[in-house]
């Protein structure tokens, strides 16, 4: 089930919280567990078991790591448990197939694929999980004593199948106490409609563009039709990944949470340093946290800074997916990333802000190709029309620029902050008649995206795999 999804608009979500705030204070997180639990098995309830060792495994854990603080190296062993414990079920969900299948290739072995689906979210609730166990274990956060309240973290369906990731110490007194008033319900169902715009107007609509490109041979692929598609799927990604953490956040409003931001409109960055500081924050945030600053960060020389940073992007990029073309994608950001930081810092900040955002665009454009196609023959063809290879231009490209010009306009504008900024102005001008225009605008959001997803048009998810 997902967000954008009639079975979720239109009777999980109404459901779920008329139930939520018909029990007591004491009883909602049992709640929120119990409908996270539903949410979660709705496709696949067998993975419901891994929701739930994975809750065990770390909530014992997490007590022995605090109940052993005195004794440094048994204190450890339960940390180790724990991380070897998630990384193992991450592994072989996630990655086994690639190894097995990579292992044949380069030793000629011919062992069967195991085949296994994978569970959802797995990526984003095992990162939560180890983040949990390394904070108790660093004296950050008192362990979780309340099984309920911890399966509450570790499984709520706001933000688990696709983020933000949510660490403990964040909303730890949240989940003892938090208030769910009007204000809570109005600011959640507002900010969660005009994800469900972002993702269902927006992404949806420029997605269908990419798809066509996509499937164009790359004997056939104009330089110009090549870098529109690039230009879809960039700005499809945003939108989708950007809609669906907004929505995720606008629901955590509705039960109580405030979760952090995830984007900070990224297309308006100066450099890709800056880029990754304003797009999926929380995952930054993770790595520099739990691996860049623990591996010494920039504090221990030059070399070992650029190392980390290579380390870093290249598991950034392996947590993505079990597929080269991510490998690739991780080493790329870590290449630009170490040009950015020896040689082209200083040069950019002198630079003006529309040189800088020229440098920036296209390779941010040639990165999310390589996150696009999986196919590293298709991959490498895309990317050679991209570099000049074969025609400028045909009547198809022509067509596309025609027929999307307008769509890649909008997306452009609200790619920025100035459209919200207007509408808050214009809203402030308004004065008391600020909410009626205000409902009228998310209500017309709304019934425009429940129109187009009960018309079962073009509606993926582009994050849900990870």
């Amino acid at each position: 089930m997902v967000f954008s999804s009639a079975a979720f608009m239109f009777y999980f979500l109404p459901l779920t919280i008329l139930l939520y705030h018909m029990v007591p204070d004491r009883m909602k997180n049992a709640v929120l567990l119990a409908v996270s639990l539903f949410f979660y098995g709705f496709g696949e309830p067998v993975y419901i078991l891994i929701m739930l060792l994975s809750i065990f495994i770390d909530y014992f854990n997490g007590i022995f790591i605090e109940k052993f603080r005195h004794r440094k190296n048994l204190s450890k062993v339960f940390l180790i448990l724990s991380i070897t414990a998630n990384l193992g079920l991450l592994g072989f969900f996630k990655y086994a197939d690639f190894f097995i299948g990579n292992t044949n290739l380069f030793f000629g072995t011919d062992r069967e694929l195991l085949s296994v689906a994978l569970p959802i979210g797995i990526s984003f609730f095992t990162f939560q999980t180890m983040s949990y166990s390394i904070d108790v274990y660093r004296g950050e956060v008192k362990a979780q004593k309340n099984l309920i309240t911890f399966g509450t973290y570790v499984s709520m369906f706001p933000q688990l199948i696709a983020g933000p990731i949510v660490i403990y110490k964040d909303v730890e007194k949240q989940l003892e106490k938090r208030q769910t008033d009007l204000s809570h319900l109005t600011e959640g169902m507002h900010r969660f409609i005009l994800g469900l715009g972002k993702k269902v107007l927006l992404a949806n609509s420029i997605g269908a563009l990419w798809e066509q490109v996509k499937m164009i041979p790359v004997e056939e692929l104009t330089v110009v039709t090549a870098w529109i598609g690039a230009a879809a799927f960039s700005l499809q990604i945003y939108f989708d990944f950007s809609g669906y953490s907004d929505m995720a956040i606008g629901l955590g409003k509705l039960f109580g949470f405030d979760f952090l931001e995830n984007f900070n409109y990224p297309f308006i960055s100066r450099s890709v340093t800056e880029f990754w500081r304003r797009w999926h924050m929380s995952l930054s945030k993770w790595f520099r946290n739990y691996l860049y600053f623990p591996l010494g960060g920039n504090r221990k020389g030059r070399w070992i800074t650029l190392r980390n940073i290579a380390v870093v992007w290249m598991l950034t990029g392996f947590w993505h997916g079990a597929s080269w073309n991510y490998v690739f994608w991780g080493m790329y950001f870590a290449v630009v990333l170490i040009l950015e930081k020896t040689l082209l810092r200083k040069f950019l900040e002198k630079s003006g802000k529309l040189f800088s955002r020229v440098y920036t665009l296209p390779v941010l454009l040639v990165s999310f190709v390589i996150f696009a196609l999986e196919d590293l023959s298709h991959l490498s063809g895309y990317l050679k029309v991209m570099a000049g290879k074969g025609a400028l231009m045909d009547e198809f490209s022509l067509y596309l620029m025609d027929r999307y010009a307008l769509l890649f306009l909008l997306l452009l504008l609200f790619s920025t902050p100035w459209p919200y900024r207007r509408y808050l102005q214009f809203l402030d001008r308004r004065g008391r008649s600020q909410t009626v225009v205000s409902a009228m605008v998310l209500l017309g959001i709304f019934l425009l995206s429940a129109a187009y997803i009960v018309d079962g048009a073009y509606n993926p998810f582009l994050y849900f795999r990870f």
